[in-house]
């Protein structure tokens, strides 16, 4: 895992990124995002997270200096967003999932966000069309305690209805590497 205050490395000379020459961007302009070899970096961060900035150029074949770059550069873009422990809800004593959808007053949606970061079982929280306005992945100790966490997640004038579904199992759990693996192949 490379320090959370590492040196930055300079980027290759203007008009050109750690990768090579800067190409087109956008939907409609091919990927720029990533290339094979941020792919192989990300896959290898995510495959052992605690590996440091030297060994993941000792194994890709690359300089120290370059993979500190492309570090630098995939956080600053926003592809990666942090190097924390993945830690699971279950093993917290929180095996039970649900995702309920959320209807709210019309100009709430501010005060709404604010009371729903203030709930620890809420792990997430998305705006949505369709039936809802809102939907929230929350967590809880059991199906008992889950509907304690559903009253303190309505129990706001903001919300005025709500609709909500127990996970039983979760056969593809949230996964970001086919889409890296996408993504740098383009």
């Amino acid at each position: 895992m490379p320090p959370a205050h590492s040196p930055s490395v300079p980027d290759s000379p203007a008009g050109q990124g750690p990768s090579g020459p800067s190409g087109p961007s956008g939907p409609s302009g091919g990927n720029d995002a990533i290339d094979v070899l941020d792919g192989r970096l990300i896959r290898l961060l995510a495959e052992e997270p605690r590996i440091g900035v030297l060994e993941c150029s000792r194994r890709l074949q690359v300089a120290r200096g370059t993979v500190q770059a492309r570090l630098d550069r995939l956080q600053a873009k926003g592809v990666i967003g942090g190097f924390g422990p993945e830690v699971d809800p279950a093993a917290l004593g929180y095996p039970v999932t649900a995702f309920a959808t959320l209807e709210i007053s019309q100009g709430q949606g501010n005060d709404v966000r604010a009371h729903l970061a203030a709930v620890p079982e809420v792990l997430e929280l998305h705006t949505i069309t369709g039936r809802g306005d809102m939907m929230v992945r929350i967590v809880a100790r059991s199906n008992a305690d889950l509907q304690r966490v559903i009253d303190r997640v309505v129990g706001f004038d903001g919300i005025v209805r709500s609709s909500t579904a127990i996970a039983l199992e979760n056969p593809v759990p949230y996964r970001i590497l086919p889409l890296v693996d996408q993504a740098a192949a383009e």
